[in-house]
């Protein structure tokens, strides 16, 4: 069943796996994942497509090469709360 996650509950969702843990294992797991932007959503495997990792040492590894690679667009206007609404 699909599953949309906000931004503020990406951290969350990345704890559920076992690090240190391949990005394509991560993609296998979340396969279902949409996250939710400011503007608009977009599938998570499509964001560790652009992750430039091969692994991820713990979930805060994750979560920061993601947030790295969503548009600024996503994440809204400065001053804005991540994924609220």
């Amino acid at each position: 069943m699909p599953r949309e996650v906000k931004l503020n509950e990406l951290a969350e969702l990345l704890e559920e796996m076992t690090y240190p843990v391949g990005v394509t294992q991560v993609k296998t797991r979340f396969d279902d994942v949409t996250l939710v932007y400011a503007d608009g959503t977009e599938q998570l495997s499509a964001v560790l497509d652009r992750v430039p990792d091969e692994r991820f040492e713990s979930a805060g590894d994750a979560q920061t090469s993601i947030m790295n690679v969503i548009p600024v667009e996503g994440v809204g206007e400065p001053g804005q709360s991540e994924g609220e609404g």
